[in-house]
Parts: structure tokens; C-alpha cells; sequence
């Protein structure tokens, strides 16, 4: 798993989680729905950690506590 999907996952966890949905998540977050789906997309290979923190202070949660995730040990090295 690339850290995009892992992220993506991640997200997906925490909306289902908290019985949220996308739309909700980035009108929290204080970005636009479609920056969301577009994390949230498989076919997207990049990920922005200027996101990922707005989405991370949507939730209230920390950058430390979303990728102290699981789904974040172990994953396929990056570099190509």
C-alpha cells in the first residue's frame, strides 16, 4: 500500500468512525469538498501534508495521533 491509499484510508476510517461524511469533513476543515474526494480517490497519486493537517484539525485530532494509525507501519518504500 502506497502512503496516498494509507491516507486516504485513514480519512475514510475516522469519517466512518465519527458517522461523517466527505462533505462534512472538508466544511470542518475549511476546504472544498472536491479537495477531499480528491484525497479520497484512488486514481490521485499525491497528497498534500497542508491537507492532511486542515483535514487532521477538522477532526481534532493531532498529525501525531493520524499517522500513529496502523495502517502506517509497513508500508511500500516510495522511492522508485
Amino acid at each position: 500500500m502506497s502512503v496516498k491509499d494509507a491516507v486516504a484510508q485513514r480519512f475514510r476510517e475516522l469519517c466512518t468512525e465519527r458517522g461523517i461524511r466527505p462533505n462534512e469533513l472538508a466544511v470542518r476543515a475549511g476546504v472544498t469538498p472536491s479537495t477531499v474526494y480528491s484525497l479520497l480517490d484512488p486514481r490521485r497519486r499525491d497528497v498534500s501534508v497542508v491537507t492532511v493537517k486542515k483535514l487532521c484539525d477538522g477532526l481534532d485530532i493531532t498529525l501525531g495521533e493520524f499517522f500513529g494509525a496502523p495502517v502506517f507501519e509497513g508500508l511500500d518504500q516510495e522511492i522508485v
